[in-house]
């Protein structure tokens, strides 16, 4: 009895095996950060909101804490400010629980401490470039 595996049956199966990793792998590194972070699957502490953070990461101060009056994310409501190197990183929180900031927009992250390190990551020792908003409506 002869067997009919072909190299067309086997590049299928890795193709399938390979969009399966894939498909697979995102929602494998949000559970992985979440539980780094403190966080639950809906992406918020067990403590009320973000927790504050100041430290120096890869070089660059990194400050998070709750806003103030006149800062972006007060304006926005999102209650929480990001600093690197005393520039504020403007950050808003997605309806899911997830955030994002002016830096890293498509890649939504766990809490405001991941997006400060992604921030950074990102820049690559660059400045942050204050982002003018116009306050008043």
């Amino acid at each position: 009895m002869s067997s009919n595996i072909t190299r067309r049956v086997v590049l299928r199966g890795t193709a399938v095996a390979v969009a399966g990793v894939a498909l697979a792998a995102p929602t494998a590194m949000a559970a992985t950060r979440g539980a780094m972070t403190g966080m639950d699957h809906s992406g918020h502490t067990g403590h009320g909101g973000p927790q504050p953070f100041d430290e120096m990461y890869q070089g660059r101060h990194i400050v998070g804490k709750a806003a103030e009056a006149g800062s972006m994310s007060a304006h926005h409501g999102d209650g929480f400010s990001v600093f690197i190197d005393d520039r504020e990183l403007h950050i808003m929180q997605n309806g899911d629980g997830t955030w994002i900031s002016i830096v890293n927009h498509y890649l939504p992250l766990a809490d405001p401490y991941a997006i400060a390190r992604a921030a950074v990551d990102k820049l690559r020792g660059a400045e942050l470039v204050p982002m003018m908003m116009n306050m008043a409506h």
